[in-house]
């Protein structure tokens, strides 16, 4: 557990705020590799938002709190740590291969990005919600990493397929109105398409260390 408290959510995004803007103009020497632990803002490609949550509960389907995708490129509501499986599986500062399955957690409410057989509000595809307490969720809140090549790259598009109903994370272009009027519905869709491909943005990147596959630092 990594301990999504208000108070450690609150601290984490202070220390963000300050780096944020360092992150976002990181050299080719230190873009590498995305790695656990990490703490990022995703975008969507093809429609360039970025995927957010907020205590705000649909108001159908499974009444979870919501996930979206906002234009706005500086919303601390678009944060989320990159960790493993419910039993481990990603050690902090470990580079994430392609074909791993990890977690995404919202940082400031501490819910974990999941899916499940309810139809989304407005495209009716499957609902995406943010699901659990204090980092701690169920099995379905994992995610295969989808990309070419070893390890996530920080420049590289990457999909994010759920483990258990095999859905891409995606946006379609459909916008809410009132109370989060403009933003974008995120939902799963069952193929992989141009609707969702994302890429790491902002955020704290937490220095690669030793693979043990490898036996090496990557960097």
């Amino acid at each position: 557990m990594w301990g999504a408290s208000r108070g450690g959510a609150a601290a984490l995004l202070g220390l963000l705020l300050v780096l944020s803007v360092r992150s976002g103009g990181a050299s080719k020497a230190s873009a590498g590799l995305v790695t656990c632990g990490s703490v990022l803002k995703l975008l969507n490609t093809y429609h360039r938002v970025r995927l957010h949550s907020h205590d705000i509960k649909y108001g159908s389907g499974s009444g979870q709190q919501s996930v979206t995708g906002v234009e706005a490129s500086d919303d601390a509501n678009s944060y989320w740590r990159i960790r493993g499986g419910s039993e481990g599986g990603c050690p902090r500062g470990l580079p994430v291969r392609c074909g791993q399955a990890v977690r995404l957690t919202h940082v400031l409410t501490g819910k974990n990005l999941h899916t499940h057989h309810f139809p989304s509000p407005l495209s009716n595809n499957q609902e995406v919600s943010a699901f659990g307490e204090d980092g701690e969720g169920d099995d379905l809140d994992l995610w295969t990493v989808r990309c070419s090549g070893q390890h996530w790259e920080r420049e590289a598009s990457v999909r994010f397929q759920h483990v258990g109903t095999s859905v891409f994370l995606s946006v379609t272009g459909e916008q809410y109105g009132n109370p989060i009027r403009g933003q974008h519905e995120v939902n799963g869709m069952s193929s992989a398409n141009a609707h969702n491909t994302w890429k790491a943005m902002e955020g704290i990147f937490i220095k690669a260390g030793a693979d043990p596959s490898t036996g090496h630092d990557e960097l």
